[in-house]
């Protein structure tokens, strides 16, 4: 009779905790769209369209390539920032190729895919936390994690200014 009280206060216990849970996982870790609204990330806003004064001098229209109202966004920064467009053209193939320097893996998105998986995998979280579908996410990535206050400070130590840096919690 004591064995069977015991369970009973065990699983009472463990169904009490699980109540607690209000059943949502971190925001940061769904990253697709669920749900069935529009989704805001994908409407991109186009430029005014213009009638042209000569319509001779409109371009020839490519299927599938650009045009003359498709956003520009590196160049619309640019202008904005006060630099000239036709000088940073090559700008981001030059951060390319020096990012690139050291080799590519061309298929580094399924290999971090697949060890992060297996990360994920040898840090399933204990029992009951697989059994509720608790998320043990950041428990896992804890030691990868970053203390923004220590790091602060042991810039400031080296002599880096950091004029922008948020304040203490």
């Amino acid at each position: 009779m004591a064995q069977r009280l015991t369970i009973l206060s065990g699983l009472l216990v463990t169904l009490a905790l699980a109540a607690c849970s209000d059943g949502r996982t971190p925001q940061l870790m769904n990253l697709r769209n669920t749900e069935s609204g529009p989704d805001e990330f994908a409407i991109v806003p186009t430029r005014e369209l213009e009638l042209a004064v000569d319509r001779g001098q409109l371009p020839t229209p490519t299927p599938g390539g650009t045009n003359r109202a498709d956003p520009t966004p590196e160049a619309d920064a640019i202008a904005a920032l006060g630099g000239n467009i036709n000088r940073a053209s090559g700008a981001s193939a030059g951060l390319v190729n020096h990012a690139s320097r050291f080799g590519v893996a061309p298929d580094i998105r399924s290999t971090l895919a697949a060890e992060d998986e297996d990360f994920r995998r040898r840090n399933d979280g204990r029992l009951l936390e697989r059994v509720f579908g608790t998320s043990v996410y950041f428990r896992a990535y804890s030691r990868q994690a970053l203390d923004r206050y220590a790091e602060l400070e042991r810039l400031r130590r080296s002599g880096v200014r950091t004029p922008t840096a948020p304040p203490p919690e």
